[in-house]
């Protein structure tokens, strides 16, 4: 039997505004100079104001393109019958259209420069593809992590070749022994092992450390140095010569391979700037390379003209109006979406300024207040979530350093006087007590618990392990040094 009836529901739903503001409130401003280009390349009813802004050597061409703009009308939009519907919309594409890339070199990678490498050795065309296969499957980082049972199962599907596990162990080793030393290793103590016979093991200390890597490479993992000098009959400062010779091998071999156009070193550049002048705060947002922008004159003008002659108009010329009336509201919410963000960046920030003025002052961390998203979400009377979004890739520059916004966020707890501190606090005595530990007998969890509470920081065993965790800090037996 069917039923009907009446329901309610409340649906919030985002307006393309609020659509702009959210996304482009998690753009730092490293990247928002090139979503404003992008914006630009995409809208022509968007522009730079050219009294304020300067966009470096791009100027002079989109001057060019409002020089054309001025004798543009709608009737530019129509002078072709054939235009196809999509090409009036606002994703004017379509699947059939033809995109071509313009090709660029992007010099040599670290997987073409080890297949280089192939040519210097003599392998017939079998060998060769086995070999490239292998190098394929080499990660950034110098290692082939896939299992050769694995490779020779995918030779056989891909390339209809049948290889037998040693052939494929025998063109392995070809690799291995290829620039850098320890490519194609299977786990870190092959790449060690690789590394260590290139060396010259004549020398005493490069011997030892054949030995511990090859036959005692859990207790050295491990630092159970005792066993490794009891095993093989070693005096502690055999020991020490050799672990000098390990620790200047690479884990990485993969990571050596520098190009600058592959590896891209990335420069912080930051969102806010505090300056301070007479003991006041100074706060403002970092607008260099971030253009002011307006809506075209001569697109505006043009719905002007079409609204004072509606009667008449051809259809081709509505559904054009259509077009330019769409790119003209999507450059009004991208503007104001813009100044949204600005105002909201600035709001947060000296929020996060009234809560932690002491610590802006000269930067003391243990002036650091305990202090959550919610803590600024009610200064501001903004969402928890906008408070995030503000707060995530975001730098500040101070007169003591460049700040990620993250950093004046932490859990708070109380001491046993009462007094209420930031886990911050507590985790920089964990790492000045760690960094002052005898290395040889590091300080256990158990006793860096003991050793905060003598100062009046009555945490548990595990939260300190937790803390020293979240510091990297590795245990106390992996902390341990001769």
């Amino acid at each position: 039997m069917l039923k009907q009836s009446l329901q309610q529901k409340l649906l919030q739903k985002l307006s393309p505004l609020q659509i702009q503001v959210i996304k482009l409130l998690e753009i730092p401003t490293a990247q928002l100079e090139q979503r404003i280009k992008k914006e630009l390349e995409e809208n022509p009813v968007l522009e730079l104001d050219k009294e304020t802004s300067d966009m470096d050597s791009d100027e002079p061409e989109i001057r060019e393109t409002d020089k054309n703009k001025d004798e543009l009308s709608i009737d530019d939009y129509i002078q072709d019958e054939d235009i196809p519907a999509y090409k009036l919309q606002s994703r004017n594409f379509s699947k059939d259209d033809k995109h071509e890339d313009i090709p660029f070199s992007t010099g040599t990678t670290f997987h073409e420069n080890l297949v280089s490498q192939l040519g210097l050795r003599i392998l017939n065309e079998r060998q060769l593809v086995i070999a490239e296969y292998i190098i394929g499957n080499i990660d950034e980082d110098g290692y082939l992590r896939r299992e050769v049972d694995e490779i020779i199962d995918d030779l056989a599907f891909t390339q209809n070749l049948e290889v037998d596990e040693r052939e494929a162990l025998d063109i392995l080793e070809i690799v291995q022994d290829f620039d850098p030393s320890g490519v194609g290793a299977r786990d870190l103590q092959e790449c060690l092992l690789l590394q260590i016979k290139r060396k010259d093991r004549s020398h005493p200390p490069m011997e030892n450390a054949f030995n511990i890597i090859r036959y005692h490479f859990d207790e050295f993992t491990k630092k159970h140095y005792d066993k490794i000098i009891k095993r093989l009959h070693l005096e502690e400062d055999d020991l020490k010569d050799a672990m000098e010779e390990i620790l200047k091998l690479n884990p990485k071999p993969g990571s050596s391979y520098s190009n600058t156009l592959s590896k891209t070193v990335q420069h912080i550049i930051p969102d806010f700037i505090l300056e301070i002048e007479d003991e006041n705060y100074q706060l403002s947002l970092n607008s260099k390379n971030v253009p002011e922008l307006r809506i075209s004159q001569t697109y505006s003008n043009m719905l002007v003209d079409y609204n004072a002659s509606k009667k008449n108009q051809s259809r081709e010329k509505k559904e054009a109006v259509i077009f330019v009336k769409q790119k003209l509201d999507a450059a009004k919410w991208f503007i104001d979406a813009i100044r949204q963000r600005q105002n909201t960046l600035l709001t947060v920030m000296n929020a996060i300024l009234t809560y932690q003025k002491d610590y802006f002052k000269e930067g003391d961390e243990k002036e650091l207040r305990p202090m959550i998203l919610k803590d600024i979400a009610e200064l501001t009377q903004l969402d928890i979530s906008t408070i995030s979004r503000v707060s995530n890739s975001k730098y500040i520059q101070t007169h003591f350093g460049i700040f990620p916004l993250k950093y004046f966020f932490s859990e708070g707890m109380q001491t046993d006087t009462g007094e209420e501190v930031s886990t911050r606090e507590i985790k920089k005595i964990l790492e000045e007590c760690i960094a002052n530990e005898d290395k040889r007998k590091p300080l256990t969890d158990e006793k860096l618990a003991v050793i905060l509470k003598e100062k009046s920081y009555n945490i548990a065993r595990r939260t300190v392990a937790k803390y020293r965790e979240q510091l990297n800090i590795p245990v106390a037996r992996l902390r341990k040094e001769l």
